[in-house]
């Protein structure tokens, strides 16, 4: 007699889903077209078919050789004389169209043993038009107030001939004859076990479920061209670098009717040669000459708008002193107000002197400065 447990590798307090398990495992290794061994597959089959059925382990269990069930499984996909089992709805000895799905985790396991299995699904939905990506540089003094600029983009189209259904001029849009506007057809594989279905893509419409009577002459039936289009785009006041815009429906056209993509700007703010961007603040230096460090004076500031506001200097300033100028920065990205323009002080001393300079100097230095 058989010892199915020992041909699963499983003990006889093990659980439906050790079993089950096992079972898995198993045939997963031995499966004949894994190049696996046919007449062990056949054995392992043998096994799970009785040691799975509660009523059939039972007997098992109580009647060990006696039992009726125990002389195998056969290779035209129904049980061997004796068995009271049908799978998926076959009769004996049939062949069968079979839905794993039916069966829960068991159905996930075999249709990934024999990659077939599932039900038909619903006409697949109208494709949408890939999403695009572009990057776009401005000036750091574009970022002190809204914005509207132009790009140009080779992407994908829809077709201006026929607005993107595919079909020629007065050529009609018909349900597709061979899958019935389904999208799919069912492709069935005989195996060792029976004949198992499962549903692929349409090859005439492609999945979409219709075809012109004629295709477009321009896109041959796709609905889409290559195309260039100048796109307006929004840039907010106070955007910085690395932060994206995102303009909804101006990526790729979506196929045969299908939503169009989404087009991604990403923000670069140029460096300026005179400021430097900090958060939403600005630093800037600004060169003095001595005396008005030692006296103090008012000085000019240029700003990152091109304006220019004069700056009170305090007398006895030191090099590196840095002045704060408020709201003179960048705009807040929510709308609300301005960072502030900081001015760094850098005393300059003069590397060639006049004579008049020179003596003046000297004075100062025999007074003790």
């Amino acid at each position: 007699m058989k010892d199915f447990y020992q041909i699963l590798g499983v003990s006889r307090e093990s659980s439906p889903e050790q079993i089950k398990k096992a079972y898995y495992e198993l045939a997963h290794k031995h499966h004949p077209d894994k190049g696996g061994d046919e007449k062990k597959f056949k054995e392992i089959n043998e096994a799970y078919q009785v040691l799975s059925n509660k009523e059939k382990r039972d007997q098992y269990d109580r009647f060990g050789q006696a039992f009726d069930g125990a002389e195998g499984f056969s290779a035209q996909g129904g049980p061997a004389s004796g068995w009271d089992f049908t799978w998926g709805g076959g009769q004996q000895g049939e062949n069968f169209g079979f839905d794993f799905g039916e069966f829960g985790g068991l159905g996930d396991m075999l249709e990934e043993i024999f990659g077939f299995g599932g039900s038909p699904r619903k006409r697949k939905e109208v494709k949408k038009g890939k999403d695009i990506q572009v990057t776009l540089e401005i000036p750091l003094e574009s970022t002190l107030s809204n914005q509207e600029k132009e790009i140009s983009l080779s992407k994908i189209v829809t077709c201006s001939r026929c607005k993107g259904t595919g079909a020629e001029l007065g050529s009609k849009v018909k349900e597709c004859f061979t899958c019935r506007g389904t999208g799919e057809v069912q492709q069935v594989r005989r195996t060792m076990l029976g004949s198992f279905a499962k549903y692929v893509t349409c090859p005439e419409c492609g999945g979409e479920g219709n075809r012109p009577e004629k295709s477009c002459n321009v896109c041959e039936g796709e609905g889409r061209i290559k195309g260039e289009e100048i796109i307006k785009i929004f840039i907010p006041a106070g955007i910085d670098s690395n932060q994206v815009i995102k303009a909804e429906g101006k990526g790729e056209a979506g196929k045969k009717g299908g939503r169009s993509g989404d087009l991604y700007i990403r923000i670069f703010v140029k460096t300026n040669p005179i400021f430097e961007r900090k958060g939403d603040d600005l630093h800037t230096l600004v060169s003095i000459p001595f005396s008005k460090a030692a006296l103090g004076d008012e000085i000019e500031v240029q700003t990152l708008d091109g304006t220019k506001i004069f700056l009170q200097i305090p007398a006895g300033i030191e090099s590196g002193k840095i002045l704060r100028i408020s709201g003179k920065g960048i705009p807040h990205f929510s709308g609300h107000g301005r960072g502030n323009l900081y001015v760094e002080l850098i005393v300059k001393t003069p590397k060639r002197l006049t004579k008049e300079q020179k003596r003046l100097l000297e004075q100062l230095q025999k007074e003790g400065l």
